[in-house]
């Protein structure tokens, strides 16, 4: 069954305490929380101040996605605010393997994030350091994207790869995840789903997050 993980930067920030709590009530077992820094990605949305109150709210893992420049900078700052997974993506990180060593050095699970244009080969020398890797199935910076339908091949050969060289690896997919799609995910390998417009903007956010887990 693969791990579901509702994004918040989708929910209702006038109400985030009420969209928490459907989380939590939820089948859920992942808050994914992204931080944009308005470089890495044309987009700024939230940080410190707001995954510190979510950790203070739940008991779930708090998967934290980085779409900063250097991330590194950043590390001990999330592990002190509650994160339990830190993924940064390839394409920002100059010492990627510098930077994973140091997440784990804070006691957090280690990730990195492939941007749709890059090949999942670019893990190869470090995947067995790893603990998850996150395939952007849209441009990374914004919610409600069409999703791109070169994932399913991407989530192949990284499935290849998990079964030779990490058959622990978590592989996440990230960008316009729904029920329609989420059974080839995790047919192709995925073990979680990141799902953010199609979650908050249902009739029933609670059912559709049940939907999901039985897809």
């Amino acid at each position: 069954m693969a791990i579901i993980a509702p994004s918040i930067l989708a929910s209702d920030f006038a109400h985030l305490g009420k969209d928490i709590e459907m989380v939590n009530n939820s089948q859920a077992q992942w808050f994914h929380l992204d931080v944009m820094d308005g470089v890495f990605v044309p987009n700024i949305s939230y940080g410190m101040p707001i995954i510190d109150r979510i950790n203070q709210l739940t008991n779930k893992v708090l998967d934290v996605h980085l779409m900063i420049v250097e991330p590194e900078r950043y590390i001990t700052a999330f592990r002190e605010v509650g994160a339990d997974i830190l993924t940064v993506h390839y394409e920002a990180s100059t010492h990627l393997h510098r930077t994973i060593q140091a997440i784990k050095v804070e006691g957090m699970k280690a990730g990195v994030a492939l941007n749709p244009h890059t090949p999942v080969s670019v893990v190869e020398d470090i995947i067995e350091e790893l603990d998850l890797v996150l395939v952007m199935s849209v441009n990374p910076g914004f919610g409600g994207q069409k999703f791109i339908e070169n994932t399913y091949r991407k989530i192949e050969k990284l499935a290849e790869m998990k079964k030779e060289y990490n058959p622990g690896l978590i592989i996440e997919v990230d960008g316009g995840v729904n029920t329609d799609n989420a059974p080839k995910l995790t047919a192709a390998g995925a073990d979680a789903l990141v799902a953010g417009s199609a979650v908050f903007n249902a009739e029933n956010p609670t059912e559709y997050i049940a939907e999901l887990v039985k897809a």
